[in-house]
């Protein structure tokens, strides 16, 4: 989602990516791992059609750090290997949901995964089926 909103090329898609950031950047509800920082500034910078200049990126990963992201430690791997051996995600999937669960999220918003999935009490959001408002709460 967060390249989305990063990507004005990317039509209806940046603007309701644009509008779940605005909703969560308004509530103390908003969390991402160190994972997706990492995944979007390599997006955003080498394979965007139009790659977005290092230094705006970098800028973007540094506000995003007010979302107080997740660490992946030792707890959040064995999460992450748990996930992918119960529900056959890909690693690096499992890594994400095993970063919402430790950062105690009720919703995960990804795209990449069955909306509606719930993966013992975290349910997966797809932003782009929703509207911001419909889901409360991390």
């Amino acid at each position: 989602m967060l390249v989305y909103a990063a990507d004005p090329g990317a039509g209806e898609k940046h603007h309701q990516a644009r509008a779940w950031l605005q909703h969560l950047s308004g509530a103390p509800s908003g969390r991402l791992s160190y994972q997706v920082l990492q995944e979007y500034y390599v997006t955003v910078t080498r394979k965007l059609p139009q790659p977005m200049d290092p230094d705006e990126a970098r800028a973007d990963v540094r506000r995003l750090m007010d979302w107080d992201p997740v660490v992946i430690d030792g707890g959040v791997l064995d999460g992450a290997w748990d996930v992918q051996d119960r529900f056959g995600f890909s690693f690096w999937d499992a890594l994400i949901v095993a970063a919402a669960r430790s950062a105690r999220c009720r919703h995960l918003l990804t795209e990449d995964l069955q909306d509606g999935q719930d993966l013992d009490g975290l349910l997966v959001v797809d932003p782009f089926a929703h509207e911001p408002p419909a889901v409360g709460g991390p």
